[in-house]
């Protein structure tokens, strides 16, 4: 699995995004978002019970981390048909406006290190990359345990800081200033 500090791997997959036409054939790179903090998160199935959970609960975030020049990337190994039909069946889904990785061969998923050996499956994977594409946060859940979306957004703005920060650190509060 990488980790931080490594470099997110070059990239070119099927992506879906919105709801009002079929997929055509678009595509997602690692270059499309030079230059901004990227937020990739992984869920294992469409059409499952804790996925959407996590899809909304970021969506509804979407505006937060855009405050801070940081995009929002899902992300499974199913095809951009079957995003668009999921995202079609929920209005909650269909409102999580941001684009849907199709890995539908995994390749991404695999040079991520996050494939479940046993169910074949992304885990619950999230990364938190700078600007340079360089992987400074990663969390992995199981299966079966959501995320909290909105300790992703509290790690991106402590790491904004490129400042020392405690536990529990929240916006707006001190820093540590180690003595000289």
């Amino acid at each position: 699995m990488l980790t931080v500090g490594d470099k997110l791997p070059e990239f070119n997959v099927p992506v879906q995004q919105g709801t009002d036409a079929l997929p055509n054939d678009e595509r997602l790179t690692d270059k499309d978002f030079d230059g901004k903090w990227k937020i990739l998160f992984w869920w294992p199935k469409d059409f499952t019970f804790v996925c959407p959970t996590e899809i909304v609960g970021y969506g509804d975030l979407k505006d937060d981390f855009e405050d801070r020049d940081a995009v929002l990337i899902g992300g499974s190994m199913d095809t951009d048909f079957v995003h668009f039909a999921w995202r079609k069946s929920d209005e909650r889904l269909a409102k999580a406006d941001f684009p849907w990785i199709a890995d539908n061969k995994g390749e991404l998923a695999h040079a991520l290190g996050i494939v479940d050996k046993n169910a074949g499956v992304a885990l619950r994977a999230t990364f938190i990359v700078d600007p340079d594409n360089v992987i400074q946060h990663i969390t992995i859940n199981g299966l079966n345990v959501g995320r909290n979306p909105k300790e992703t957004l509290r790690i991106l703005d402590a790491l904004q800081t490129d400042e020392l920060c405690p536990c529990n650190w929240e916006e707006g509060q001190d820093v540590l200033k180690p003595a000289a």
